[in-house]
């Protein structure tokens, strides 16, 4: 993990910013994401991608950090956008993201948001059950469109990572299992369903996992359930999508977490050997004419499909930082302190969901030496709203800046509103320049739903009403400041 460098008044400076002048001029809580981070790791993933296996596609995975700016930046570098709900494709298409690059997952797509997703001209559906995949059909045939889909399957893997993160699991919520058939007769029902084009398979396995192995596996398990769907429909997948999950490194003194390249290395060797191994070569792509397959253009080589993968975390994570101020000091008998900070578990609820690791530093005061040991507690009324514990830190005061590293990822997209404490604000820094990306909510945008207490519709003409939608095409560049 990067912990950032030091300027001469002993204070920690991020993308070149020095993190005490960014508290004071945009407050705190404050999350503060490096944007030369993000893109060199983008950069990383397409070019190490594309040396591994020629035919790769990189989507960001907008779940773990998404914000207008950087969907901004995912366009400009070429990369896809993987979106998981109607929000955050309204947001995408908001920024200017182009509709035929993004991949739009969800166990549970409502049809509304399946009718978006039509009307938007999305890149890829990634279906996810049977129901779904009937109403895909259904809604693609009233609108005369055409819905290319990828089938999410389950390869019965349980990564070592934490259970609420696993995806690929037999019990799975997520995808068509590939044991006792189900997967294969999804892929069959999805080549015979009007209105849906199958482009191929998607398979996801979880999140924060550092271990290769599980990812071998379902590479292995996508090529041979590719090569069984073809013996059995006479349809060769064009595109496999291995989906994301590599984890980011969160504590100094861990287990360091393999580069990107070697995960991509790892990756990719399983899938060709695996493709080889279950398949016969002389055999084209997508030989179904529903699918856009070509019949005649089989060769003795073997067909190479497309990859995908969709790396989100690894990607933003050690980019960001969350910026505190210390409103008090606590002593408690028999226990650390406790440094009561201005966030806490409605700016990044992980450790209370998952036990999360984070490392911190008095941002203002960062070449002293430690004190003793401290617990790093939030304001919201839960006593588990401790964000780091064991912490050595010089003896806090209040008015200190405490930064919390690696927060770039699930801490920004899984706040909230608890005990109604508005969301902080974003900046991107670069360059010694800082950007306002997002702006803290206020109190009145609080309210701006409630009917009685703020602006929000009457009850007599709130009945019933859609979710709005407005596409927005115009978005300005990022710039490099």
């Amino acid at each position: 993990m990067e912990i950032g460098e030091t300027n001469r008044g002993g204070h920690l400076v991020w993308g070149g910013c020095d993190c005490v002048e960014l508290a004071a001029r945009y407050g705190t809580p404050l999350y503060v994401m490096d944007q030369d981070v993000m893109v060199a790791r983008m950069r990383r993933y397409l070019e190490s991608g594309r040396a591994a296996y020629a035919g790769l596609n990189v989507a960001y995975a907008g779940k773990a950090f998404v914000c207008g700016s950087l969907v901004q930046l995912v366009n400009r570098e070429g990369l896809g956008l993987d979106v998981v709900s109607g929000g955050e494709l309204q947001l995408a298409l908001s920024a200017g993201m182009p509709a035929e690059r993004i991949l739009f997952h969800g166990n549970n797509k409502s049809p509304d948001e399946l009718s978006f997703g039509l009307e938007a001209g999305v890149g890829r559906f990634v279906v996810d059950n049977a129901v779904e995949m009937e109403r895909l059909s259904r809604l693609a045939a009233v609108s005369r469109s055409t819905a290319r889909v990828q089938v999410r399957v389950t390869p019965g893997i349980s990564p070592h990572t934490h259970r609420a993160v696993q995806t690929g699991q037999v019990d799975s919520k997520f995808g068509f299992p590939i044991t006792g058939g189900v997967a294969l007769a999804a892929v069959q029902r999805a080549l015979a369903l009007p209105g849906l084009k199958l482009m191929g398979l998607h398979s996801h396995i979880g999140s924060q996992i550092s271990d290769l192995a599980p990812f071998r596996a379902a590479a292995r398990a996508a090529a041979r359930l590719a090569w069984e769907a073809w013996q059995k429909t006479g349809f060769l997948a064009p595109e496999i999508n291995l989906g994301g999950g590599w984890a980011a490194d969160y504590v100094p003194g861990a287990a360091g977490v393999a580069s990107l390249e070697m995960y991509l290395a790892a990756l990719v060797s399983a899938f060709k050997l695996a493709w080889r191994r279950h398949g016969t070569p002389g055999v084209s792509l997508g030989l179904s004419d529903r699918c856009g397959g070509q019949p005649g253009a089989a060769t003795r080589r073997y067909a190479w499909p497309s990859l995908f993968i969709e790396p989100g975390r690894s990607i933003v994570a050690e980019a960001g930082i969350t910026l505190y101020t210390v409103g008090a000091t606590k002593a408690v008998s028999g226990h650390d302190p406790y440094v009561l900070v201005d966030g806490g578990m409605a700016d990044n609820p992980r450790p209370l969901l998952y036990g999360s690791k984070y490392h911190a530093v008095l941002a203002n005061r960062i070449l002293e030496q430690p004190a003793g040991m401290f617990s790093l507690a939030g304001k919201a009324c839960e006593s588990g709203d401790v964000l780091v514990r064991g912490l050595a830190l010089p003896a806090p005061r209040p008015g200190d800046v405490i930064a919390v590293f690696t927060t770039g990822a699930y801490n920004h997209a899984m706040s909230s509103n608890y005990n109604r404490l508005p969301r902080p604000a974003v900046v991107f820094v670069t360059g010694g320049q800082a950007r306002l990306t997002v702006r803290r909510e206020t109190y009145d945008d609080l309210l701006r739903c409630d009917v009685v207490a703020g602006s929000g519709f009457s009850a007599e003409n709130e009945t019933a009403a859609p979710t709005p939608r407005l596409h927005v095409a115009a978005a300005r560049d990022p710039g490099s400041g």
